[in-house]
């Protein structure tokens, strides 16, 4: 659970902070529930104090301030009544503290809010990009983002005029862009590419079937063997989790619903506590293309989960179920903080010769170990909510012993 301290041991022995005097102390409460340390929220404390003293020696009245008093702030060489800096400019870290006291005055109205930094608008061809992904393919938003960035890459060949477009400039564009790249990013210039032309088509705004003028990176499906751990290491890689501190109950749990049930990094940060269904023992899974399955909640899984929940989660307003440990309290939204996760368990383990180092490395172990307790291709598909079966077929070749009873012996010295 998140420790609770006094906010009044907080404010003992800092000095006053002039016109921001008033807000200093709802500002300490808002870093105690957002699970800010003692010490690190007394230092927020005085941060904002200084601010409000620098601005009563400035003559500056906080109900006009401006965005750029920060800046100013920054840059002042100090010697402001009853500070402990004098002669010196406040570090940038410094500033930072004092930059989220302004947010929070911003939050209450008692400044107004600073204006956003001007950004430059997306380029014409991208506008509507993003809704028709969401409403027509059912993209994730940071997949969407993803796209929009490698598309405006390539904008810089292909021009702002859709309509003039044709194969040989969508080829050439391409193919300067992905030149040099590895194997994964050179596919996904090419898929955001492909999405961005069918797009332009479905609008009216290019020629039509443009998207198959888009080459194809070279690829051999279903090529390898599926990286994945033996079952022993994975039991040793759950059993690397210090139960005894938070995140190691937090880290479990995570790896056994990522090992048991075969989940994307993803369905772990959109999982959400009505997501739990306790009284059938199911958990709901939302995943690529808006797919939803409910699935069975193993018992050493829902056990680390209710141990989570019960014991370690901070008691907080967030629908999400996993948060991050370090303040401030927030979902763990990015998948690559769930791979993080991962990682840091492998080297706990002392497993040095994983195939990979991320959470679709337990993926495919799920995958691999459902196949070995002969569990049906089709309901391994099912879980893992591939589109195709040919997807899951993948994971059909992790029997060696098995191919090697069926392969066919090369043909040596037979006429071609």
């Amino acid at each position: 659970m998140m420790e609770r301290y006094d906010p009044d041991d907080v404010l003992r022995r800092i000095r006053p902070g002039g016109c921001v005097q008033p807000y200093i102390r709802g500002f300490v409460e808002q870093l105690m529930d957002s699970g800010y340390l003692v010490l690190i929220t007394r230092d927020y404390a005085r941060s904002a104090g200084h601010l409000g003293r620098w601005l009563d020696a400035s003559g500056l009245e906080l109900e006009r301030f401006q965005a750029s008093y920060v800046d100013d702030f920054g840059r002042h060489l100090c010697a402001c009544p009853s500070a402990s800096r004098l002669g010196q400019v406040p570090s940038r870290r410094y500033v930072m503290r004092v930059r989220r006291f302004v947010d929070y005055l911003q939050q209450l109205g008692v400044v107004s809010a600073a204006p956003s930094t001007p950004t430059l608008g997306l380029p014409l061809p991208l506008v509507g990009f993003r809704g028709w992904m969401l409403q027509h393919r059912g993209l994730a938003t940071q997949t969407i983002d993803r796209y929009e960035r490698l598309v405006i890459k390539m904008l810089s060949g292909l021009g702002d005029e859709p309509s003039d477009y044709d194969a040989s400039l969508v080829r050439r564009v391409v193919l300067n862009e992905i030149r040099g790249l590895g194997l994964g990013y050179a596919k996904t210039f090419v898929t955001a590419l492909r999405a961005f032309l069918r797009f332009l088509e479905a609008e009216g705004r290019c020629r039509s079937h443009l998207a198959r003028a888009v080459p194809t990176v070279p690829h051999w499906k279903l090529s390898s063997l599926p990286r994945h751990l033996e079952a022993g290491a994975v039991e040793r890689l759950i059993d690397s989790c210090d139960l005894d501190k938070p995140v190691g109950v937090r880290d479990q749990a995570i790896l056994l619903l990522l090992v048991r049930l075969g989940l994307r990094a993803g369905d772990i940060g959109d999982m959400r506590l009505n997501d739990i269904d306790w009284t059938t023992g199911t958990l709901t899974v939302r995943g690529k293309g808006r797919r939803e399955i409910i699935l069975p909640l193993p018992q050493d899984a829902g056990d680390a989960l209710l141990r989570y929940l019960v014991d370690v989660r901070p008691d907080v307003d967030i629908d999400r179920i996993f948060l991050c440990s370090n303040a401030p309290i927030r979902p763990l939204f990015k998948s690559a903080s769930v791979s993080s996760i991962v990682m840091l368990a492998l080297r706990r383990a002392g497993i040095t010769n994983a195939p990979s180092r991320g959470a679709h490395l337990l993926r495919h172990s799920a995958a691999v170990s459902m196949l070995r307790s002969g569990v049906s291709v089709d309901t391994i598909s099912t879980v893992l909510r591939h589109g195709s079966a040919d997807m899951t077929a993948y994971y059909a070749k992790v029997d060696v012993a098995l191919l090697e009873k069926v392969a066919q012996p090369w043909p040596e010295g037979a006429p071609c």
